[in-house]
C-alpha cells in the first residue's frame, strides 16, 4: 500500500515537473494522436469545441488528468511513461476502484468538515471535485480553472498563501488505499504554521467565564494593566513584566 508521504510526493512531482492538461476521464495518458482522438470522443465535456481545441493543441509530452483521476492514476501506478498508453498506469489496479470524486469521498474514512486537524495525504473534497492535501496549507488538484491542469493551490479553509490560487473545500478524509500510519516528522515551517493557527485561535477567544464573573478582567483593563485584547492569548515575559509594573502604579 502506498504511504501518504509517497502519494503526496508523486502528486507534487506531477504538478511541478510535468506538462499536464485537464482532460475529463483521463488518468495520465500522454496526448498522442491516438489518445487525442479517444478523449475528444469519450465525454461531452471534452467534445465541447473549446476543450477539443485545447486537447488537439497539446504536445505529445503533455499528460491528461482530471481531478479524481490524478489520485487514481498515481495509485494505479502512473509514472510518466510517454511510451505507455496511460503513462504507466494500469486501470483498476492495486485494489483501487474507478469511482468519481464524490464516490471517492464516500469511500474515505474519518470524513469531516473540521480542517484544523487535517493530515498529510488526506483527500480534500467539494461536490464534484477532489484534491490532495500536501501540507503547509496547500493542496494538489487538477482543474480546468487557473492553470488548466495539475497544480498546487492554497486550502482556503486554512487561510490564504501568497503566490497561490485559493480554493475552499467542504470536507476532508483519509483515502482507504493509502497508509497514514507512518511516523510523520513535523518540519519547522509546519510547526510555525501550527503555532500561528493556535495563537490566532487563542486570540479570538473571549475572557474565561471566571474572569468575567469576578470582574477582574474588566478591572485590569480599567486600571491600564491590560489593553483588554487577546484575553486568552499567550503572554511574553516582556508583556508580563509590563503588566506587573503597571499594577504597582
Amino acid at each position: 500500500m502506498m504511504t501518504a508521504r509517497e502519494l503526496v510526493s508523486r502528486c507534487v512531482d506531477v504538478a511541478e515537473h510535468y506538462k499536464t492538461l485537464y482532460v475529463m476521464g483521463c488518468f495520465g495518458a500522454p496526448m498522442t494522436a491516438a489518445n487525442k482522438k479517444r478523449y475528444t470522443q469519450n465525454h461531452d465535456y471534452n467534445k465541447a469545441a473549446a476543450r477539443t481545441r485545447m486537447i488537439h493543441a497539446a504536445t505529445e509530452d503533455t499528460f491528461g488528468f482530471d481531478c479524481v483521476n490524478l489520485i487514481k492514476g498515481i495509485l494505479w501506478g502512473w509514472d510518466g511513461d510517454l511510451s505507455a498508453q496511460y503513462g504507466g498506469a494500469r486501470y483498476g489496479s492495486n485494489g483501487v476502484p474507478d469511482v468519481s470524486a464524490d464516490g471517492m469521498v464516500r469511500l474515505c474514512k474519518n470524513v469531516t468538515a473540521d480542517f484544523r486537524e487535517i493530515v498529510l495525504g488526506a483527500a480534500v473534497w467539494m461536490p464534484g471535485h477532489i484534491g490532495l492535501y500536501i501540507g503547509e496549507g496547500l493542496a494538489v488538484e487538477c482543474t480546468p480553472k487557473w492553470a488548466n491542469g495539475v497544480q498546487i493551490t492554497a486550502v482556503g479553509n486554512l487561510g490564504k498563501k501568497a503566490g497561490y490560487d485559493v480554493r475552499t473545500w467542504k470536507k476532508w478524509g483519509l483515502l482507504p488505499y493509502v497508509s497514514y500510519e507512518e511516523a510523520e516528522n513535523v518540519t519547522y515551517e509546519q510547526w510555525k504554521e501550527f503555532m500561528d493557527r493556535y495563537r490566532k485561535e487563542l486570540g479570538e477567544k473571549e475572557a474565561p467565564v471566571w474572569a468575567q464573573n469576578t470582574g477582574e478582567w474588566d478591572a485590569a483593563r480599567e486600571e491600564g494593566i491590560s489593553d483588554g485584547r487577546r484575553p486568552q492569548d499567550l503572554v511574553t515575559r516582556a508583556e508580563c513584566a509590563a503588566m506587573v509594573l503597571r499594577g504597582r502604579n
